[in-house]
């Protein structure tokens, strides 16, 4: 069965700094009609930066969940931005590291309602030049052994889906390789 939607119109009801919202009518594989309300956004790069079996994490207060989430440094992508180029901007900006990084997993945050992609890089490499945040940017830093951020994830002290991803391939991928 071919599970294709068919847009058959959209009207855009907001154009942020940070994301565009639309109302969509699609056709389904039916034939019937329905509406998807969608937030557009250009997407964001993400950094898993291991040194010494320890994972850069930031901490930063996310006003919506109103608390400090610890997640693995990330921003949103400008406008036509490569993924890569966007992902080493981040490392340095909120790690104070600058880094070789390499395409190491995409990920879907929501897909029931935005076509936002995180595209998540392993920093290699890294080299410590110094952090300079964005203005308006309030994090820490600091390094965590992996075995306790694998810890904190079972715990439910993080819950930031780039993160427990990124993590658990990066240790999926380490177990199966040999000593």
């Amino acid at each position: 069965m071919n599970f294709t939607e068919k847009q058959l119109s959209s009207e855009l009801i907001y154009d942020g700094k940070i994301l565009k919202l639309s109302v969509d009518k699609v056709e389904l594989p039916d034939k019937t009609q329905s509406t998807r309300e969608c937030v557009r956004h250009c997407g964001g790069a993400a950094v898993l930066l291991i040194k010494d079996e320890k994972v850069a994490l930031v901490r930063q207060h996310r006003y919506l969940y109103g608390k400090d989430i610890y997640e693995i440094p990330a921003g949103k992508m400008e406008e036509g931005e490569d993924p890569k180029s966007a992902a080493e901007r981040e490392c340095e900006e909120e790690t104070g590291y600058r880094a070789e990084c390499g395409h190491f997993l995409d990920i879907y945050p929501s897909p029931g309602y935005t076509d936002e992609i995180i595209h998540i890089y392993l920093a290699q490499n890294a080299e410590f030049i110094g952090a300079h945040t964005d203005d308006g940017e309030f994090l820490s830093c600091l390094f965590v052994p992996l075995s306790e951020v694998v810890a904190m994830i079972s715990r439910g002290e993080i819950c930031d889906a780039k993160t427990v991803a990124a993590i658990y391939k990066y240790v999926a991928e380490k177990a199966e390789k040999p000593v």
